[in-house]
């Protein structure tokens, strides 16, 4: 029986409404580090940004049949991925604190370049030229944004872009991490969660020796962070279940408009020519890689 097409069309619009949405509440989560900036350690953000976070996975857990759940076969593959989504959540956190919010964004969105360069020397994929291009464009991108060699204002501090591309290529080796846990069956409620509670433990270790005790705007901001970042990985798991990838990753690139809207509202942090050419030079080479993926799965 074929699927009513009012009701597909309602999921659909449904689960992009939820994508937009799930972008607008990391926006609220970035504008929180961002908030704290260097006053606290980038360590002790990310164990709480974890540590609150759990209370609204744990809901998400009940739903998918308990503490069950949570069974694995993978405890290796899941601290490997623990340990690169880290990486990645200490770039952009340093990011946020040291440089434009809606420009670690669109740095952040260089991922699916790292990914497509990674797969050739990790998973062994081939490549074609249209997508290697794609990355090489992408990279232009970044360099108009950074601006090394002059043009607009100051150049970016190339220590803090560094550390947010390779926070980058911490999120796009997590990713493959998950593609292979997904391939070998593990529930997606599994990898949240455990990466929530391994990530958890090893920030908390590293908290100890720069431990600085929050003062109550701070422990706020703290809670704001960790409920915003549940709430938005909750709204785009239920995206990801109504609708497909195909149509929906597109609109995760509007985490760059709801960023740079605040930005300008709360830092007056105006994006400038070159700003806005690299971001749309790096969003283009992505949506670019993102449809070759689409026209090599419907030939597979």
């Amino acid at each position: 029986m074929s699927p009513d097409p009012v009701a597909l069309r309602a999921a659909r619009t449904r689960a992009i409404l939820l994508v937009i949405g799930a972008s607008a509440t990391f926006c609220v989560a970035a504008a929180g580090v961002k908030a704290i900036g260097p006053a606290l350690p980038v360590a002790q953000v990310v164990l709480f940004r974890n540590l609150f976070a759990l209370p609204l996975l744990f809901i998400l857990l009940a739903r998918a049949g308990g503490l069950e759940a949570l069974r694995t076969r993978n405890p290796g593959q899941h601290a490997q991925r623990a340990l690169w989504g880290m990486f990645g959540m200490f770039g952009a956190f340093h990011g946020y604190a040291n440089l434009p919010i809606a420009t670690v964004t669109a740095l952040g969105f260089t991922m699916p370049l790292f990914l497509t360069a990674l797969s050739v020397v990790v998973l062994k994929e081939q490549v074609g030229w249209r997508r290697w291009s794609a990355v090489v464009v992408g990279f232009l991108g970044v360099l108009i944004m950074v601006r090394p060699f002059g043009g607009g204002d100051a150049a970016l501090p190339a220590l803090s872009v560094g550390i947010v591309l390779l926070g980058s290529v911490g999120w796009a080796l997590a990713m493959m991490t998950i593609r292979r846990m997904g391939d070998a069956g593990e529930s997606g409620v599994a990898i949240v969660i455990w990466f929530a509670l391994i990530s958890s433990a090893a920030s908390a270790l590293a908290t100890i020796p720069v431990w600085v005790t929050p003062d109550a705007t701070q422990w706020a901001l703290l809670v704001g962070i960790g409920l915003a970042s549940a709430l938005a990985q909750l709204q785009m798991t239920a995206a990801y279940r109504r609708g497909e990838t195909t149509l929906l990753a597109p609109f995760e690139y509007s985490g760059i408009i709801w960023t740079m809207m605040v930005g300008i509202g709360i830092w007056a942090e105006w994006p400038d020519g070159y700003d806005l050419l690299g971001f749309g030079v790096l969003v283009a080479a992505g949506l670019y890689i993102w449809r070759r993926e689409v026209v090599r799965g419907a030939r597979r």
